[in-house]
């Protein structure tokens, strides 16, 4: 059980980023792009900050290296990855996107061996094929929601995927021992000055007298859902695995993300859907298998 604590916390954690479409699109409905993230951190660290200084009063010194690689972290995760992604999408179809979106696994596996060094063994690599394959073939699936996006769309969607694999690696480079409590944390405050600027451009004259329910539900549920519980699970699982197995967990991300919007958007599920799915989930199934064994 000890073993497979970490695949269950990393799987916990991209299955609520997968869940993060329907509420993303609401949320964007409402408000503009900065604004809404601003929202979502600041609201996200007034919520953990103060719990993270109360089960952890004396918080860990950290070097000046170490404050450098979290706010990359922070500027890869949070701030990059919605720029390039949603201006990509004003140049490439959504079908298109999916389908470069599909390579995050072979990214992560790729730069854990360029940056961390981690040559994975050929059980990883054959979970990095199946995790490719079968995403893939989800992706390719929606092909019919438009043409073939074209290469500045493309390259801003690719740019998305590697900063948000440098996003989910690298915390294994910080030395220090910090909790994945004192880490999320950290990063929600950082991403609430990153987002503060034009967030608070774009609040000067918004009407948010005007905003339905809805709209603050999408974003207490990212700052909360999306944002705490979802690093936590992450971060508590990354530092126990490889980079290259918490890379194959990423293939749970679009697997929610096409059961949340089949649930909540009424997309429609046909049978490469559920063979992607499949292959997906075989990948990360011969990965805990290696585990258990």
């Amino acid at each position: 059980m000890t073993r497979i604590l970490p695949h269950l916390c990393l799987a916990a954690a991209m299955a609520l980023v997968g869940s993060s479409v329907v509420a993303g699109e609401i949320m964007i409905r409402h408000f503009p792009i900065h604004l809404g993230s601003l929202l979502r951190f600041a609201l996200a660290s007034a919520i953990i900050v103060p719990f993270w200084l109360w089960i952890e009063p004396h918080p860990p010194r950290l070097r000046p290296r170490s404050w450098l690689i979290l706010a990359v972290q922070t500027l890869c995760g949070s701030a990059l990855f919605t720029i390039f992604v949603l201006h990509g999408l004003r140049w490439t179809s959504p079908a298109s996107a999916g389908i470069i979106t599909s390579t995050t696994p072979a990214c992560m596996g790729l730069l854990a061996w360029i940056i961390l060094g981690e040559r994975p063994g050929g059980r990883i690599m054959a979970g990095i094929a199946l995790s490719v394959t079968g995403i893939a073939i989800l992706n390719l699936a929606g092909a019919q929601d438009g043409p073939d996006g074209s290469w500045r769309g493309n390259l801003l969607v690719a740019a998305a995927v590697v900063v948000e694999s440098l996003f989910l690696l690298v915390r294994k480079s910080i030395p220090e021992k910090l909790s994945p409590l004192a880490t999320s944390s950290i990063i929600s405050v950082l991403a609430t000055l990153f987002f503060m600027p034009l967030g608070l451009s774009q609040a000067w004259g918004f009407d948010f007298s005007a905003l339905p329910m809805e709209a603050w539900w999408c974003v207490l549920y990212y700052a909360v859902a999306v944002t705490i519980i979802a690093y936590l699970c992450w971060f508590a699982g990354v530092t126990k695995v490889s980079a290259s197995v918490a890379g194959i967990f990423t293939g749970i991300l679009p697997v929610s993300a096409l059961a949340v919007s089949a649930h909540f958007l009424g997309q429609n599920v046909a049978w490469p859907h559920l063979l992607g799915c499949v292959l997906a989930m075989a990948s990360i199934g011969l990965i805990c298998s290696r585990s258990t064994a």
